[in-house]
C-alpha cells in the first residue's frame, strides 16, 4: 500500500478485554506504539470479558505491526481480529447503481422497456434536447480520468485511479444528489482521450475531468470545451482555484486588504497554480509573481511551454527575476501549489504586514502551520488536520448542481466568480477568524448557495438554456471594504 498522508491508515482491532483489565492500559500502549484511538465500540460484554473493536489511525504500515505487539503486550488483552478499515470500505468497489421505477411483472417490463420505451425513443429522435427530461442525462456527470496524475501518487494508472474516481462519485451523490460515474480511460494520447470523451458525451449531463496531468489537461478541457455543448470542468484546476479564492476573499477582511491592493505570490504553474492566477487575474489582483522549480517566470522571456509562455505574458508586471525568495519580498498573499517544504520562516518574514499564506500541497505542505505560527496572520493548507482546508469538495458538487438544474452549455469565468463568493458567505461575518475563513464540507447551506449563485451567473453569461429552478438574485460580485 501506498501512503499518502500521516494518519491515512486507518485499521481496527478487535481485543477480548478480560475482567479487570485496564482500557488506560490499552489506550497508552497504543498510543505509546505510534497510533491514535479515533473510535472505539463494544462488541460484546460478558461477566468475565468484553469485546471491544478499536479503530486506530497510524502513519505507516509498520505502524500498524507496532500496536499489534503493543497490545499482544498487555496483561489480559487478547487480539482477535486486525482488520484494514480503508480496504474494508473498499471491497466491491464504493457506489452502484439502483432503480427508481419498480419491474414486478408484465406490464411494468413493458413500460420501462419494449415495447412502450420505443415511442420515448422516437421523442428524442424528433427533438435531441428531450433527452435531458426522459433520461438519467439531466442529472449525471462523468469522472474521467486517465490515471496520471492521481492525487500524489502521479502517474499510477486507470485501474488504480478507479478508487479515487469512484470517491469523487460518492461525493457528488452525497453532497449535491448529482448521480456520478468513474471512468478511467486506457490511454493518454490527448487525441485519443478528447475523441472518446466526445463520443460518449451524449449520455451524460456534464463532464468532471480529473487527475490528469500537466501540461495535457488544459488542452484536454479546451478542446472538449469548444466541441461539447455541456459543462466540461477539470476540478484539480478549477475547483482549487474557486475554493482558494473564497477562503483569500474571507482572509483579506481580517487583514483588511483589498483585492486590487493585494501582490501575489504563486509557486507552482502546473494546472492549480495556472487556474489559481486565472481567477486571481479576474477577481481584480493586479500583482501576481508565477514561480517554478527553476525560479520567477519572467515577463518578456521566451519559454518552450505554452502555458508558462501564457503566465509569462499576464503576470510578473514588475518583471521581477530570481529566487522565491525574491518573489515573496514585500507580497501579501503566498498561494502554494507546489510541494512539501519550500517556503521557510525567513521567507515569510520577508513578506508584507499580516501576510497570508495558502500552502495547499498535500500531503505535506510548503510550509508546517506549527512553523508559520506567530509569523503569518491567517493561514491555510489543503489537510483536514489543520483549520481553513482548501477542499474542491466545497466547489464541485455545487458548481455542477447548478451548471446542470439550468442545463448550462458551459462553465464561465463569471460562474466560478459566484460560487467562490458564495463558499465565502457561508461563514458568517461574525464567525470570521484567522481560524475559520472557510466552511466546512459539511455545512449544508453550501450545496445550495453555490448552486444558486451558478445558476444565477449562467443566466447572465448566456449560457443557461433552461429556467433555474431556484429564484436568482441579482448580486455584484465582490463589495467594496
Amino acid at each position: 500500500m501506498t501512503l499518502t498522508r500521516a494518519g491515512n491508515v486507518r485499521v481496527l482491532f478487535r481485543v477480548r478485554l478480560e475482567a479487570g483489565a485496564a482500557l488506560g492500559e490499552v489506550h497508552g500502549a497504543i498510543v505509546r506504539a505510534g497510533g491514535e484511538i479515533v473510535a472505539m465500540e463494544t462488541r460484546a460484554l460478558h461477566a468475565d470479558h468484553s469485546v471491544r473493536d478499536i479503530t486506530v489511525a497510524v502513519d505507516t504500515e509498520p505502524d500498524v505491526r507496532a500496536v499489534e505487539q503493543a497490545l499482544d503486550e498487555v496483561q489480559g488483552v487478547k487480539r482477535l481480529e486486525t482488520l484494514d478499515r480503508t480496504f474494508l470500505v473498499h471491497v466491491g468497489g464504493k457506489i452502484a447503481t439502483h432503480l427508481k421505477v419498480p419491474v414486478v411483472d408484465r406490464d411494468d417490463l413493458a413500460v420501462v422497456y419494449t415495447p412502450g420505451v420505443a415511442r420515448v425513443c422516437e421523442a428524442i429522435r424528433d427533438r435531441r434536447d428531450r433527452a435531458f427530461e426522459f433520461t438519467i442525462r439531466k442529472n449525471t456527470v462523468a469522472v474521467v480520468s486517465d490515471g496520471s496524475a492521481v492525487l500524489g501518487l502521479g502517474n499510477i494508472g486507470p485501474e488504480a485511479a478507479m478508487p479515487v474516481m469512484e470517491g469523487k462519485a460518492m461525493l457528488f451523490k452525497r453532497f449535491a444528489d448529482v448521480d456520478a460515474f468513474p471512468i478511467c480511460l486506457a490511454t493518454q494520447d490527448v487525441d485519443e482521450i478528447v475523441e472518446t470523451v466526445e463520443r460518449m458525451a451524449p449520455s451524460f449531463g456534464g463532464i468532471n475531468l480529473e487527475d490528469i496531468s500537466s501540461p495535457r489537461c488544459f488542452e484536454i478541457e479546451e478542446r472538449l470545451r469548444k466541441r461539447l455543448d455541456i459543462p466540461v470542468f477539470h476540478d484539480d484546476q478549477h475547483g482549487t482555484a474557486v475554493v482558494m479564492l473564497a477562503g483569500l476573499i474571507n482572509a483579506l477582511k481580517i487583514v483588511n486588504k483589498r483585492m486590487q491592493d493585494v501582490s501575489v505570490v504563486v509557486a507552482g504553474v502546473g494546472a492549480a497554480g495556472v487556474a489559481c492566477t486565472k481567477i486571481l487575474l479576474a477577481a481584480g489582483v493586479g500583482h501576481i509573481v508565477g514561480v517554478d522549480r527553476v525560479g520567477i517566470i519572467e515577463r518578456g522571456r521566451h519559454y518552450d511551454n505554452p502555458v508558462k509562455q501564457w503566465y509569462a505574458e499576464n503576470t510578473n508586471s514588475e518583471n521581477r527575476r530570481g529566487t522565491l525568495e525574491e518573489a515573496v519580498r514585500g507580497a501579501d498573499v503566498f498561494i502554494g501549489v507546489s510541494g512539501p517544504g519550500i517556503l521557510t520562516v525567513g521567507h515569510v518574514k520577508q513578506m508584507a504586514r499580516d501576510p497570508i499564506v495558502f500552502a495547499m500541497a498535500n500531503p505535506i505542505p510548503e510550509i508546517l502551520p506549527e512553523v508559520a505560527a506567530g509569523h503569518v496572520r491567517v493561514m491555510a493548507t489543503g489537510r483536514s488536520d489543520y483549520p481553513n482546508q482548501i477542499n474542491n469538495v466545497l466547489c464541485f458538487p455545487g458548481m455542477f448542481r447548478g451548471a446542470l438544474d439550468v442545463r448550462a452549455r458551459d462553465i464561465t469565468e463569471e460562474m466560478k466568480q459566484a460560487a467562490a463568493l458564495a463558499i465565502a458567505e457561508c461563514v458568517p461575518e461574525e464567525q470570521l477568524s484567522e481560524q475559520y475563513i472557510i466552511p466546512s464540507p459539511f455545512d449544508p447551506n453550501v450545496v445550495p448557495a453555490v448552486s444558486r449563485a451558478v445558476q444565477a451567473a449562467a443566466v447572465r453569461s448566456g449560457v443557461a438554456r433552461a429556467a433555474a429552478p431556484l429564484e436568482l438574485e441579482e448580486e455584484p460580485l465582490y463589495t467594496e471594504m
